[in-house]
């Protein structure tokens, strides 16, 4: 029961290199297929969310947190009649690139690779679905849908969008190279847009959650948080037993819940606002017009005043800064070793790095190896790695 402005996998732009149709699986539920049984996202259980593995089993990692992002993605998918198969594909891909340490081993292996070409984890996402991964004899990567690689690259500089459009196969036409609306300042598809707000959704809900199970924010600190303060209220006075110490958890998860239904109901309501206003007929209108699905403004507003204490009072808290500022020293102490003796890698990025090098004067593509193979790591093996290399143990 798709809506005539859902993508419609039978009508896909195709992918990369031509395979031939499954007789059982549209084209987008093969992406999500490939994607669940590939070797980048296996390794996301072990990569921070905002605690580094180590500190507790019960936060949440990226494995997790991409999860979380599906379901929510696809229950708001069902609702406005868009294809439920290709937001799961893109949010269970969305964070594939990134690398271990969340944001600050990203901020670290940015600043290191700042004279080759920079990083950032969302085109590391489409690198990886695109080249890195190696599972089949005909091509590397996943060979996904336009579409699917369309969701994955949420943002991107009009130099690397030019990078990437260049790179593209010229028998592609440039409707279908992913680099092309950043330089036309177009729209992605509705899947694609839903996919980044359910990313938002989820993190500001699990992110608080995480933040009142390790003791660094308390639910007196949340007061002045009327997403949450709202539903805060609402819970206590349906359940005033929940007042008390022992109850915390259960009143925790019941003002989470409410939120973050809330949250959803009201991204359907706007985004059904919007669409009746735009009218879209088809994909290729979605594209044209402004973007589409979204909060309403008051959802927009308190949405935002939750990101910013999650900054103020967790991502800065001194005992996140801390754990951040060792996975800094990892990152930058690894690329260091690896750009200066790329044997040190493991066999096949070794390999890479020599056929990279014909010309000694340019480090940028070996750079570029290293790279790969840092952001691939875990937050468990970097350490590790870091303590072989260097002989120092940051990490408990």
């Amino acid at each position: 029961m798709l809506a005539v402005f859902a993508c419609d996998p039978r009508h896909s732009l195709g992918r990369r290199h031509r395979q031939a149709p499954d007789p059982l699986r549209n084209e987008f539920q093969r992406d999500r297929d490939r994607i669940v049984h590939s070797t980048a996202f296996r390794r996301l259980v072990y990569k921070t969310q905002v605690f580094v593995n180590h500190e507790g089993d019960l936060f949440r990692t990226r494995l997790t947190h991409s999860l979380e992002v599906a379901q929510l993605a696809r229950s708001m998918a069902r609702s406005l009649g868009l294809h439920e198969d290709l937001v799961e594909a893109i949010a269970l891909a969305h964070d594939l690139g990134h690398t271990p340490f969340g944001h600050a081993g990203q901020d670290a292996l940015n600043e290191c690779m700042a004279t080759h070409g920079g990083f950032e984890h969302n085109l590391q996402s489409l690198r990886v679905v695109d080249s890195l991964e190696e599972r089949y004899p005909e091509f590397d990567g996943l060979n996904l849908c336009f579409e699917t690689r369309e969701g994955i690259l949420k943002h991107c500089s009009r130099a690397n969008a030019e990078r990437i459009v260049a790179a593209e196969s010229d028998a592609m036409p440039l409707g279908a190279r992913v680099g092309q609306r950043f330089l036309d300042r177009t729209q992605p598809s509705l899947e694609a847009q839903l996919c980044n707000l359910a990313d938002e959704i989820a993190y500001n809900a699990h992110d608080i959650d995480d933040g009142v199970r390790s003791g660094l924010i308390t639910l007196d600190q949340l007061e002045a948080v009327e997403l949450f303060e709202s539903f805060r209220r609402q819970v206590v006075r349906d359940h005033p037993t929940l007042g008390g110490a022992l109850q915390v958890r259960r009143l925790l998860y019941e003002t989470t819940r409410r939120m973050l239904s809330e949250q959803v109901h009201d991204v359907i309501h706007a985004s059904r606002s919007a669409l009746d206003l735009a009218l879209p007929t088809s994909v290729d209108s979605v594209r044209q017009q402004p973007t589409l699905i979204s909060f309403g403004p008051a959802m927009r507003r308190q949405s935002s005043q939750l990101k910013q204490f999650l900054l103020q009072n967790l991502y800065r808290h001194p005992q996140v800064s801390q754990t951040m500022v060792h996975a800094r020293r990892v990152i930058a102490d690894l690329f260091a070793c690896y750009l200066a003796e790329p044997g040190q890698m493991q066999a096949g990025f070794a390999s890479r790095s020599r056929a990279s090098s014909g010309d000694p004067g340019d480090r940028s593509q070996v750079a570029r190896v290293v790279a790969d193979y840092i952001a691939g790591m875990t937050d468990r093996f970097a350490a590790r790695e870091h303590e072989r290399v260097t002989g120092q143990r940051l990490f408990a």
